[in-house]
């Protein structure tokens, strides 16, 4: 036994003498492993620190060399983007200088309005530029739309040729494109009621603050009608995901527009305005019970001259609450008359009575054969304008009961 014992004894010894040298190989490598991987770590940190204070610098610097951050800062405050609601284009601006070394408008002149020409010289051709102020602080301006007009009354054809803008602001210029629309007065009961007679849209300028277009459009018009018909010319900004914003409008009054002349107009921007082409009769009934709003579609009046019983037309309706918008849903096609009959009812889903404070948007379009056009847009709800407000009150006050009410077309 005691044989056994030593033999043991000299086996774990021999063990252990043997696995000395093999730890302590192991314990020195895995520290250098370790110092390896720090000081890799901390090359890697100070490379991102010192890229990250040589972009806040290039930063810095832009910003404090930017005139339009300036100014945009000084108004502002802050920096933001707004959710633009429905039928509303919301537009960024900034401020421009004219210069201009033609005749130039006054501020309480029209900018529809033209001089005169100097007696004693003939002129084929007349420019006319107008400012919204001359000194002191300058507001905030949209951009400036340069074109030119002529009319030809031997073709009866009116010619809009030269269009280009400038100081537009900097964050919308990427990619840009100009919508004209001719509109016509059309006498109704209903106030400022006009008739779309055509539309056009130039091509779009991509990566340019100062585009030209370069497009020219001829409208068919006859000498009656050029005294009742307006030129509105809207700057977009253009994108292929989603709807185009619109920065600013610019409206030409043809009545005063000489024959056979060629006038240059370079006007400002102004805040875009929609306009009345039409009235649709919509009803809303409240279901508290089943948390339901019916709207009813019944009838739409239509001014397009252009509106043919081969066209079909249809309606799309949207409701929004609590900035969550329903599923939309289309009506039957209907052939496009001066009096268009629906009849029809779409269920929505609506919340609790405590928080309706929905929005319904009605949009008619009519469908050619190769694509649809916007005829018109009527919005109603809670927040919305005086007779849509007051058309949404008595839907209110009247459960179960539909109440019925025309409101306008806009477009």
């Amino acid at each position: 036994e005691e044989q056994d014992t030593i033999q043991k004894s000299s086996v774990m010894l021999d063990l252990h003498s043997s696995r000395m040298p093999f730890s302590s190989t192991w314990k020195y490598g895995i520290l250098a492993l370790a110092v390896l991987f720090l000081l890799v770590a901390l090359t890697i940190l100070t490379c991102q620190v010192c890229q990250l204070q040589k972009c806040n610098r290039t930063r810095k610097k832009k910003r404090c060399h930017s005139r339009g951050w300036v100014r945009m800062k000084a108004v502002n405050g802050i920096w933001g983007k707004k959710m633009p609601p429905l039928l509303h284009d919301a537009a960024e601006q900034s401020n421009a200088d004219i210069k201009a070394s033609t005749l130039m408008l006054g501020r309480s002149q029209e900018p529809s309005s033209f001089s005169e020409i100097p007696q004693g010289r003939a002129m084929d051709r007349l420019t006319v530029c107008s400012t919204s102020s001359d000194l002191g602080l300058l507001p905030r301006s949209r951009g400036t739309l340069k074109f030119s007009l002529l009319y030809c009354r031997e073709r009866c054809e009116l010619l809009l040729t030269g269009l280009e803008a400038w100081g537009l602001p900097s964050r919308e210029c990427a990619e840009s494109a100009i919508r004209v629309r001719l509109l016509r007065h059309i006498p109704s009961h209903i106030p400022g009621l006009q008739c779309m007679v055509q539309e056009w849209k130039s091509r779009v300028v991509k990566n340019c603050c100062r585009p030209a277009f370069g497009d020219h459009f001829v409208f068919s018009l006859q000498d009656a009608e050029v005294e009742k018909s307006t030129l509105k010319l809207e700057v977009q900004r253009f994108d292929k995901y989603s709807r185009n914003a619109v920065l600013g409008e610019v409206r030409v009054t043809l009545s005063e527009l000489k024959a056979s002349q060629s006038l240059v107009l370079c006007k400002e921007l102004q805040k875009t305005t929609k306009d009345v082409v039409g009235e649709v009769l919509v009803s809303l009934k409240c279901l508290p019970i089943s948390q339901r709003i019916e709207v009813g579609l019944l009838k739409a009046k239509t001014t397009s001259p252009r509106s043919t019983a081969e066209n079909n037309v249809y309606a799309r309706i949207d409701v929004s609450c609590r900035r969550h918008r329903e599923k939309h849903q289309k009506s039957r096609p209907r052939a496009h008359t001066p009096l268009i009959i629906f009849n029809e009812t779409f269920l929505f889903h609506m919340p609790e009575p405590p928080a309706w404070d929905c929005t319904v948007l009605v949009s008619i379009y009519e469908v050619d054969s190769d694509s649809r056009h916007l005829i018109g847009q009527a919005t109603l709800g809670k927040r919305r304008a005086s007779e849509a407000a007051d058309h949404w009150g008595l839907m209110i006050k009247s459960i179960q009961q539909p109440v019925a009410k025309w409101h306008p077309l806009l477009i």
